[in-house]
């Protein structure tokens, strides 16, 4: 069997870490390969390798049954290897066609000729079942529409080895469909397709092998068909992982959160939320469903105090606390997992235990006449640290940034739950995590639900908010299009509603 991408004994060191330890991989042509791994495992750092953004320490890469040495991403384009990157690099008051054409654009005397280059983006857009308007500005498209440019750009330059970097990030579940069956179509043209991600079942559905890596080594090449997804997730984290989230009844009690005919506006001043209503009870999970920018960043932005609201109401448990500060919601009793980690959850360059006590160094034991407790503050963290499993090579005084992104999720988490809140509000509570660390984020979250607590669940990951969720209310363009029971619903109907397509209150 020739392989048409070999990288055999890779190993690349970053100052004290091995990202890559010995890994060999190699593709076939007109297959799909998935690579799979926890965050950090060394998958993007073995496909930047390939793309030529890295170096390898050593090893080799053979293209075609040839060594080549790819210095730089031109060279990795003038050998046929593309690569759509997880943060799309577009520019977004250019058109579709100047997109992709930026860098090799066709020229007759010092002229571009974008109609000649648009002629042929609309051929490869047909022929692939991509449906893109070549005349189209980056900005009046949809997220997956972009992607498609993105993979148009592979196309355009004749990439035969397509790298697809965690695609279905930002997508919603029929957008996923289409992209898994464009991959399809690219493979059956003979194109070796490379899928990294976490998700196992995009893998089932669109993989035919899978290399798994950990911690940085090869575990091993399986063929997806003949492998469960429970067996990918052992060799993933190296135990046996439990996928399906297991709870209790549901048994809703008082009402802790209201929001009444909420409006909240965006940054152009314009209503990204239109008179919202609904209400989450203690012992509930209840999930927020929505495309991504639908207005549900506003929505928690509002209800946290991070952002004014227009009009309406926001009760924690029967008190409006819509014109409270941020210190006085949280002492309330709401806490907040922010959807962004890095630049809302944690102050990167303090230490762990400095993030920990963030939202209470003022109150007793942590602090007395304005000066630090610091064995009270030490020891609290250090318990955090303990129940929510968060690990640190330097225990509690180790830099927040050199955290593992489970760890950091993990210690944010832990933070705002022993804080005992009534309302958690948990936004994109394991985005971009392994599949170990979502599964004791999700135990957590139930455990906080078992408690009698709200949990205000909001995520991009309709599996998520299905697994996990009571009810679900369904957000589009900014209005709640319907509230349904968990248990009597399913991603084609939430996608749907996604769309816009209202469903009446079952609640």
């Amino acid at each position: 069997m020739e392989y048409v991408v070999e990288m055999q004994g890779i190993r690349k060191e970053f100052i004290g870490i091995v990202a890559n330890d010995d890994i060999t991989l190699a593709v076939r042509r007109g297959e799909i390969h998935a690579i799979l791994g926890e965050n950090g495992a060394g998958k993007s750092t073995l496909m930047n390798i390939l793309f030529g953004l890295y170096q390898p320490d050593s090893g080799r890469i053979r293209l075609r049954g040839q060594e080549v040495r790819i210095t730089n991403p031109n060279v990795a384009n003038d050998l046929g290897i593309g690569m759509v990157h997880q943060h799309f690099q577009l520019v977004h008051n250019f058109t579709v066609t100047e997109n992709i054409i930026l860098g090799i654009e066709p020229s007759r005397f010092g002229i571009v000729n974008t109609r000649s280059a648009s002629r042929r983006i609309k051929e490869l857009s047909e022929r692939y079942g991509l449906n893109v308007d070549p005349d189209a500005k980056i900005e009046d498209i949809s997220v997956g529409m972009q992607q498609r440019v993105e993979i148009l750009k592979m196309l355009y330059r004749d990439a035969e080895v397509l790298i697809f970097d965690e695609p279905t990030a930002v997508l919603t579940p029929q957008e996923i469909a289409d992209l898994i069956g464009i991959m399809k179509n690219l493979a059956a043209e003979g194109k070796a397709i490379i899928l990294i991600t976490h998700k196992l079942k995009e893998i089932k559905a669109a993989a035919d092998r899978c290399t798994v890596i950990r911690r940085g080594r090869c575990i091993g090449t399986v063929d997806v068909a003949s492998c469960s997804k429970e067996e990918m997730a052992e060799m993933m984290v190296g135990r046996p992982v439990f996928l399906k989230v297991e709870k209790e009844g549901y048994s809703p009690g008082e009402v802790l959160l209201e929001i009444k005919e909420l409006t909240v506006l965006n940054q152009s001043k314009r209503p990204a939320v239109k008179k919202i209503s609904f209400c989450v009870h203690a012992g509930e999970i209840l999930g927020i469903a929505g495309i991504d920018g639908n207005g549900q960043s506003e929505l928690v932005e509002a209800i946290t105090g991070l952002r004014k609201i227009q009009t309406g109401q926001i009760l924690l448990q029967g008190n409006d606390i819509s014109s409270l500060t941020i210190k006085e919601r949280i002492d309330a009793g709401l806490a907040h997992v922010p959807e962004d980690r890095q630049k809302r959850g944690l102050v990167l360059d303090y230490s762990l235990e400095d993030n920990l006590v963030l939202e209470v160094y003022g109150r007793p034991p942590f602090s007395q006449n304005y000066v630090l407790n610091r064995p009270a503050v030490r020891h609290y963290a250090k318990e955090i640290m303990q129940y929510f499993d968060v690990r640190a090579a330097q225990g509690s005084v180790t830099i927040a940034r050199l955290l593992s992104g489970g760890n950091q999720q993990k210690a944010i988490i832990g933070r705002e739950i022993s804080l005992n809140p009534k309302v958690l509000i948990a936004v994109q509570p394991t985005r971009g995590l392994d599949v170990g660390s979502i599964e004791y984020i999700h135990r957590r979250l139930i455990a906080q639900r078992d408690a009698g607590y709200a949990v205000l669940l909001v995520s991009l990951e309709l599996e998520e908010i299905l697994n996990l969720s009571d009810r679900i209310a369904v957000i589009s363009q900014g209005e709640l299009i319907g509230l349904v029971q968990a248990d009597a619903t399913n991603e084609n109907d939430l996608g749907m509603m996604m769309a816009g397509i209202r469903k009446e209150a079952d609640y």
